[in-house]
């Protein structure tokens, strides 16, 4: 089940201008930067009281963030939901009629066990599961 929007990820060309321009936009500093290998990307997160914004910037021509670039400006990338059992959510889903990008949950951003919606079967949105990795 769905639990609560996670956070909203934005797909960004320059990561450290981006995370220069939401600083001063926000009025606070993110929480935590990082690498995700299995991406290809670097993160940057910053907390607004219950809400997160996720700053994503490609590290390889193959990474999906630079291949979403290549087509559309800077801008939001995907919108992230939080459950309690990534799994079941997954198979709910795929029971629904929902195209599934990855089969199985794998290690995402903030420690998080992470799989994507293809936006095809999500009226155009990419739409991320997210379950906290405990």
């Amino acid at each position: 089940m769905l639990t609560n929007l996670e956070h909203l990820g934005l797909a960004v060309n320059d990561l450290e201008a981006a995370t220069a321009l939401y600083t001063t936009l926000l009025g606070v500093a993110p929480y935590k930067k990082e690498h995700v290998v299995s991406e290809a990307v670097d993160t940057v997160f910053f907390q607004i009281g219950g809400s997160k914004i996720e700053l994503l910037a490609g590290t390889s021509p193959e990474s999906a963030i630079t291949k979403f670039l290549a087509k559309k400006p800077e801008g939001i990338h995907h919108v992230a939901f939080e459950v309690d059992d990534i799994r079941a959510e997954m198979a709910r889903l795929k029971g629904e009629g929902f195209v599934l990008l990855n089969e199985e949950p794998k290690r995402g951003a903030d420690n998080k066990l992470v799989c994507f919606v293809h936006p095809k079967s999500a009226a155009g949105v990419l739409v991320e599961l997210c379950q906290s990795i405990k």
